[in-house]
């Protein structure tokens, strides 16, 4: 069995909007046999917003988590690719910036906290697929999901460069993802292109027309369904969906699923255990001969 200490971030933790992807990758990764420990006494990763009103207090926030997780020994997970960024890049700041590094454990010592550098920051797409390999993934798949057609939707920030999981402008680990468990991924050209994130709070028409492109480019390439690794990416998508389509006047109707979620139901797994039915747009009628 394999040993993780899992960060979920405030999207993705028990009460958090992206719930369903921390429920269905804690039975995933189960049905897989790797152990995913939450990290106890997480605080907020110092995301974008924070860092642009407070940069150091960004940084010192995200290397508590670190600290904390160093304590546990184990690789550091995260579903979230936004956390994924800014624990990795205050991961490697901390390393090529004495100046900050001198900053940031002043503010950890005093919360009684120490950071050593050793902790190894990883996404939960990466440790899922390659920690475990998708030969292994596609023999444990119960329902073959035979037929169905899925565009992946990587999002902007878990492949880019630096931090990123697979090449940043044509990625192929989720597409490989797909095949194991017997889907066809759709040709997906907007596969890495930004949905605008929290943008969509202060410049909702210029996000509103990122994400029609992007839903455009997977229905006109026959997906079905769309799958994501980014609860931010995820939520416009699904949660903005109908918005689109009484702006730019088409009939969109195209399930956002997380990564882990497909894999439930792959693997055969309860749709109440990996919240299938939190998702807004509907998509029991398009998985009814899997479920």
């Amino acid at each position: 069995m394999n040993n993780y200490t899992f960060f979920p971030g405030c999207s993705c933790a028990s009460e958090g909007d992206a719930k369903a992807y921390g429920w269905s990758i804690n039975a995933v990764s189960r049905y897989l046999g790797s152990e995913f420990q939450e990290l106890k006494d997480w605080n907020c990763c110092g995301s974008t917003p924070s860092a642009s009103v407070d940069e150091l207090g960004s940084y010192c926030m995200a290397a508590r988590d670190l600290a904390l997780a160093e304590q546990k020994g184990f690789d550091l997970v995260t579903p979230c690719s936004a956390c994924y960024v800014i624990l990795g890049r205050t991961n490697v700041y901390l390393k090529k910036y004495p100046a900050l590094k001198s900053s940031i454990t002043q503010a950890l010592a005093a919360g009684g906290l120490k950071y050593n550098g050793t902790v190894n920051v990883r996404h939960a797409l990466d440790v899922l697929t390659n920690d475990v390999g998708f030969d292994v993934i596609a023999a444990k798949v119960k329902k073959p999901l035979k037929g169905l057609k899925v565009a992946p939707y990587y999002g902007c920030q878990v492949v880019r460069p630096g931090f990123g999981v697979d090449h940043p402008e044509n990625p192929k680990v989720m597409d490989e993802l797909i095949s194991s468990l017997g889907a066809d991924p759709v040709p997906f050209p907007l596969k890495t292109r930004c949905c605008g994130g929290s943008l969509i709070i202060t410049e909702e028409e210029l996000v509103l027309g990122l994400l029609a492109r992007i839903l455009e480019s997977a229905v006109s390439n026959g997906a079905q369904c769309l799958i994501t690794a980014c609860p931010l990416c995820q939520m416009n998508l699904d949660a903005y969906q109908s918005k689109v389509k009484k702006k730019f006047k088409k009939n969109y109707n195209l399930p956002i699923l997380y990564f882990t979620q497909l894999m439930g139901i792959a693997f055969g797994l309860s749709g109440v255990d990996i919240g299938l039915k939190l998702g807004i747009i509907n998509s029991e009628k398009v998985l009814a001969n899997y479920l």
